[in-house]
């Protein structure tokens, strides 16, 4: 896993090779697995970032329910393909946050698909609930005036 910056954005990229159960009759990854793969994405990001997103369920009853997705295929990945899941946080709120992806071919480096994600931050009814101040400057924010920061692990 590494990170670089591209288009003012922190990306953190994630290796997968490509299994031959993910591939379709045509020999090309079938289209869903490239929602799975935003999930490895977001995991390592927020990894990357010092946390692990369970310990936020565990310790805080905070999720990020996906709300919506998006993915634009650009060309195919085929079996035994390593590829780059690269990873960043968009532009988010304390109740919103967006995770943008890129998926390359780790031998060429040629874009396989982009996409988003946008989920809504919620407690343990399902209910909207805003991010725990521990988390705000992972996604860029700011504290919220008069709070108390704790670390992730607290």
């Amino acid at each position: 896993m590494t990170q670089s910056t591209q288009e003012n954005l922190e990306y953190v990229d994630a290796q997968i090779n490509v299994r031959y159960g993910e591939t379709d009759k045509m020999g090309v990854v079938y289209y869903a697995n490239y929602l799975v793969w935003f999930e490895v994405g977001r995991v390592a990001w927020c990894r990357a970032k010092g946390f692990h997103y369970r310990d936020m369920e565990a310790q805080h009853g905070r999720f990020m329910m996906v709300a919506e997705t998006k993915c634009r295929y650009v060309a195919p990945a085929r079996f035994d393909d390593d590829i780059i899941v690269r990873t960043a946080a968009g532009r988010s709120t304390d109740r919103i946050i967006r995770f943008e992806y890129l998926i390359q071919n780790k031998t060429t480096g040629q874009l396989l698909a982009r996409g988003e994600t946008v989920h809504v931050v919620t407690d343990t009814m399902c209910r909207p609930a805003r991010l725990p101040d521990a988390y705000r400057h992972c996604f860029g924010l700011l504290p919220r005036p008069g709070s108390t920061k704790r670390s992730p692990g607290a």
